[in-house]
């Protein structure tokens, strides 16, 4: 039987697609609490922003121009998401023990996606990171890096990876630096050398 393929593109999150994020954001079953913000707030700060505050915070980031990710479409609706931004960016994941620098390069960060329940399972995340890929390229990265999960014997929920599977990184090219955790690992694209 021959399977269904959809057409899906890829964009940047800027202020003109903003109520594609929302909408996405806002259906059953999505991060509706975290709008991404988990890995730009203390903990405690994102316990008292969850919702409407964390809508607001993501909305001024776009609104100021700068690009926290990457909107996926199918047949011109918004279906998934992928965060990416210079590590920085990303006050937690400087905080983070088990994910601290490896080295001292300016690295860029792929920190969480997110797919619409009816689109998983069809390669959206692969295709989100190849995406991210080229619109951190465009912005001078030279090294991208992703904690994904590695996948146990048991299946993990989908709530739970949500930083990525390490299959999912590997297949597109990156390859490990460090295993932090036996479940999780860091691993880097060095876009100056297409690997």
């Amino acid at each position: 039987m021959k399977r269904n393929t959809l057409t899906i593109e890829y964009f940047p999150l800027t202020p003109e697609r903003w109520s594609d994020f929302e909408e996405l954001f806002s259906r059953k079953n999505s991060p509706r609490d975290c709008w991404c913000m988990w890995w730009k707030l203390t903990r405690a700060e994102f316990e008292k922003n969850k919702g409407e505050a964390n809508r607001r915070a993501m909305k001024e980031i776009v609104d100021s121009g700068r690009v926290p990710g990457i909107l996926a479409y199918a047949r011109k609706r918004p279906v998934a998401w992928c965060a990416i931004a210079p590590r920085p960016e990303f006050p937690r994941l400087q905080r983070s023990p088990l994910l601290k620098p490896v080295d001292d390069r300016r690295v860029w960060s792929v920190v969480c996606f997110f797919v619409d329940r009816d689109f998983r399972r069809q390669g959206l995340s692969a295709g989100l990171l190849k995406a991210a890929l080229r619109h951190a390229a465009g912005r001078g990265a030279l090294v991208v890096e992703g904690y994904p999960h590695l996948a146990g014997k048991e299946k993990r929920p989908d709530c739970e990876v949500y930083t990525g599977l390490h299959s999912t990184f590997a297949k597109a090219g990156f390859r490990e630096v460090s295993r932090p955790s036996p479940n999780r690992s860091i691993m880097r694209y060095h876009l100056e050398a297409g690997t």
